[in-house]
């Protein structure tokens, strides 16, 4: 129960950052470009709030300040305040957040106001331009915040990397790369004879002319390399069957958490590496996965190395276990680099920082806009959870390292997911928007209405399939 409670803490903080943020960003082009913000909630609040207040100090064109009762009657250019006219609260369906908008068909489905003539100060009177960069807003400051946090990141805690000679192996090469003579576990050393310690060198891998590898732990491999070998590689790497671009880490398979209940009871432990399939060694996850394909409810046998607290030597076992229907045996990996590698940190200051958080954080968008093609899959159908499944993501105790990550990634996949051209989203707003700046006419009130239901039917129907597929993994697996 307390590590369930410290998961959903850690969620809803989380959560409540980026709907924070996101729907500020659409506050602040509103405002800017005086549009009115009736509201501004925090999660969802039908029926009631947890919280709600109503700015009741208006501040007018001139500077002048004054508190206003309800019965007071405020003009139109006291009402231009940044703060004022809007409710600020927090409902208690933790599901999202929004931030109505004067003069615009949303979540809200204020059909009533949009029946009134147009006001100066609502959405639907300001020039197309403006009305996209409102809409964008969110999308965008969820972006910056993952750029924000992932430089705070590195300035806090420092950049984190492997050394390539403390890759226990597990370094992967494209196939393009092994076609010019690399092997999976080489360790690089030297570029044009230039000593390489990380993936920080693999520009100068890349343009070298020649480099020498150990192999095997023992042979030291000298390779020729063409002089448009990385032309070859950015070429290439979008076909790599692995999706591997030059050199990538693999990870041990380590168990991080067990899912199933009937691998807990075959005797599975949280920290077991396992290291082969029915006799058959692998090294890493990237040769883990296809060897247990392909076994649907079939018992297997696995080769675990158990790490005993009490000697310095671990155990080598062999264990049974069932594999359900889609040959899964119910359990996730270890991703945390830090347990499983020896991770050397450098420290940066806190200007230098900047970049690598914009480079981290578009690596990130990269890395998560591929993914999705997965998505499409039948298994990564099945994959897909909810609520449940994001609240896993974060560790069993609290750490502020794991929570800045996790909560930079769910960021940029908030940015992502909201731009996507699907109605009552913000990118099915940009994409009428997009329509009406290309043909110079707007779509009508009563098509972007029937637009908006449309799209919130989806967004409920893919919410219920996401944490449905929640709940049937928790009964069943």
């Amino acid at each position: 129960m307390e590590t369930f409670l410290i998961k959903a803490a850690q969620l809803i903080l989380a959560f409540a950052i980026l709907v924070i943020i996101h729907e500020f960003g659409h506050f602040i082009f509103a405002r800017i470009f005086g549009v009115r913000v009736e509201k501004f909630y925090i999660f969802f609040n039908p029926w009631t709030s947890l919280f709600k207040w109503k700015h009741r100090k208006y501040i007018g064109v001139l500077g002048k300040t004054h508190k206003l009762k309800d019965s007071d009657k405020v003009s139109a250019e006291e009402k231009r305040g940044f703060w004022s006219d809007t409710e600020y609260g927090v409902g208690w369906l933790p599901l999202g957040g929004y931030c109505k908008i004067a003069g615009m068909i949303d979540e809200s489905m204020d059909t009533e106001q949009m029946k009134q003539p147009a006001q100066p100060w609502e959405f639907r009177s300001k020039p197309a331009w403006q009305r996209l960069l409102i809409m964008i807003g969110g999308v965008l400051f969820n972006f910056l915040l993952a750029i924000l946090i992932y430089a705070g990141i590195t300035w806090w805690w420092g950049d984190d990397y492997v050394a390539f000679n403390d890759s226990k192996g597990l370094l992967k090469y494209s196939e393009t790369a092994q076609k010019y003579g690399f092997r999976d576990g080489d360790v690089p050393l030297s570029a044009d004879g230039k000593q390489v310690q990380s993936f920080d060198d693999l520009y100068a891998l890349g343009t070298a002319g020649t480099v020498k590898v150990l192999r095997a732990g023992t042979d030291t491999v000298s390779l020729n390399l063409p002089s448009d070998f990385l032309l070859k590689l950015d070429k290439d790497a979008e076909s790599d069957k692995r999706g591997i671009t030059f050199i990538s880490l693999d990870m041990p398979v380590v168990v991080h958490s067990i899912a199933s209940e009937r691998t807990r009871k075959a005797g599975l432990l949280v920290g077991d590496e396992l290291i082969s399939i029915n006799g058959k060694a692998f090294r890493g996850a990237q040769e883990f996965l296809p060897m247990l394909s392909g076994h649907p409810n079939e018992t297997i046998t696995l080769g675990i190395v158990r790490r005993n607290q009490k000697s310095a030597c671990p155990d080598t076992l062999s264990l049974p276990l069932l594999l359900d229907e889609n040959s899964k045996i119910g359990f996730q990996l270890e991703n945390d680099v830090r347990k499983l590698f020896d991770v050397k940190t450098v420290r940066y200051g806190f200007f230098e920082s900047i970049p690598l958080g914009i480079s981290k954080g578009a690596g990130k968008m990269k890395d998560y806009v591929i993914s999705l093609k997965y998505v499409f899959t039948k298994e990564g159908a099945k994959s897909v959870g909810g609520f449940g499944a994001i609240g896993n993501m974060f560790p069993e105790s609290w750490n502020w390292f794991a929570f800045w990550n996790i909560a930079a990634f769910l960021s940029v996949a908030l940015a992502f997911m909201n731009i996507l051209p699907i109605p009552a989203l913000d990118g099915g707003h940009v994409f009428f928007l997009l329509y009406e700046v290309i043909f110079r006419r707007k779509p009508s009130d009563k098509f972007l209405e029937r637009a908006q239901i449309t799209g919130m039917f989806l967004l409920i129907a893919l919410l219920l399939y996401a944490n449905g597929m929640d709940i049937i993994r928790f009964f069943f697996d």
